[in-house]
């Protein structure tokens, strides 16, 4: 508020317009965040403050009202708007061939044969281990996310005729996406699971601390877990739990490819800042979504999803809407046959499996143990007559004798 008064009363206004909507612009966005910061209610995490995952929220609307906003323009005009933020987007991107080349080792290149596997040893390695070990944080569960890293690298190959970014050798899929780089990020990602669940959390007040050494390591520690709650999704062990996890892991496949796809339609270098900013924004925000989700499934007095899983769900809705209008043409090129035939197999096959797990199944698990009930019924009632009939048999001489004595 005080800024405000500033600029209204002390300041003189520059004659740049341009200039003038910019920090207009930037200073809505920055009152619209104070205020949620400061009344918005707390999400599940605590650390390193709950403010901080309010803010979280806040930017989660603000970058959803700026989506709003471009999917009432142009492909051009939304390119345009984005030279405001770097002169040097705006551009269109060069072609690139991924895929054209795919041996291993090339001898008509003598000079460097291997060159096609340091050509994708790049600085994007380290970023796409380092991304799995946060997302195994955020999924905390193995299978989930072989499952996931197995889905996007079958996109990959569906989608490799829009995009050709999409089109990598197989050994780049498999090998070096697959087995090296997702597979050791999940693996480091669960042992580091491990030691949080394990860990005991016993927590100080800084200031009853009494040496600076340790009041340093306590500041460092307000940076890690409050607490650590293990997931056991348990994703076959009901119809609900089960469809909910079909739409974690569509929501979770639209966020990844919108990456792609947003950088084609809007002309955005991947090495540009704004796709490693998204990548951080688009994690922060999946920790406390995929937490929300997962209280709601296993927590019987939670009824409704969290106010971050809405807003998760609206972004990546939304993105996908916006790539889908600036460039309907390539999103509507028809897949191959063999890709379509592969799909509908395995859309079939799934929605077949479900009515048999949980229909069919049960139905028929449910008519033999009630066979099995009556059957055992009617066997102890069969017992009990013959027994009461011998009973009988053997009690009638008895009245007998007792008849002639009288």
């Amino acid at each position: 508020m005080m800024g405000l008064i500033y600029i209204a009363v002390f300041e003189q206004a520059p004659a740049d317009a341009n200039y003038n909507t910019k920090r207009g612009i930037v200073a809505c966005i920055l009152v619209f965040v104070l205020f949620g910061v400061t009344h918005t209610p707390d999400g599940p995490f605590k650390r390193p403050h709950p403010a901080f995952w309010r803010l979280i929220l806040c930017l989660s609307i603000v970058y959803e009202l700026v989506l709003v906003f471009l999917l009432f323009q142009t492909a051009d005009d939304a390119r345009k708007l984005l030279t405001t933020i770097d002169e040097n987007l705006g551009k269109e991107l060069p072609e690139k061939d991924y895929g054209g080349n795919c041996r291993i080792y090339d001898p008509d290149n003598p000079e460097d044969p291997w060159h096609n596997v340091w050509d994708k040893m790049d600085g994007f390695v380290v970023v796409h281990l380092f991304g799995w070990w946060l997302k195994t944080l955020i999924l905390r569960d193995y299978w989930l996310c072989v499952v996931f890293s197995t889905m996007f690298e079958v996109m990959e190959y569906t989608l490799e005729h829009q995009l050709p970014n999409f089109s990598e050798c197989w050994w780049d899929h498999w090998v070096m996406d697959a087995l090296v780089c997702n597979a050791l990020g999940i693996y480091l990602g669960m042992k580091t699971v491990k030691y949080l669940s394990m860990k005991t959390y016993h927590w100080r007040g800084m200031w009853n601390i009494p040496t600076y050494r340790g009041k340093l390591s306590r500041i460092l520690r307000q940076f890690t877990p409050y607490s650590w709650t293990d997931f056991d999704w348990k994703p076959t062990s009901s119809l609900k739990r089960w469809l909910a996890m079909l739409g974690v892991m569509a929501m979770f496949l639209f966020a990844e490819l919108n990456t792609f796809y947003l950088k084609f339609v809007l002309w955005i270098p991947p090495p540009h800042p704004l796709c490693l900013s998204r990548l951080i924004f688009f994690l922060l925000i999946g920790a406390v979504t995929m937490r929300e989700v997962f209280e709601y499934l296993d927590n019987p007095n939670c009824k409704t999803f969290g106010t971050q899983s809405w807003m998760a769900s609206a972004l990546i809705i939304t993105e996908l809407l916006v790539a889908l209008k600036f460039d309907w043409e390539t999103f509507t090129k028809p897949l191959p046959r063999h890709v379509a035939i592969v799909w509908l197999v395995g859309l079939a096959s799934l929605a077949l499996w479900t009515v048999w797990h949980f229909y069919l199944q049960r139905l028929l698990f449910y008519t033999e143990y009630k066979l099995t009930v009556v059957e055992g019924e009617n066997r102890a009632n069969g017992d009990g007559v013959v027994n009461e009939g011998r009973q009988k048999e053997a009690a009638w001489p008895r009245r007998r004798v007792k008849a002639g004595h009288e």
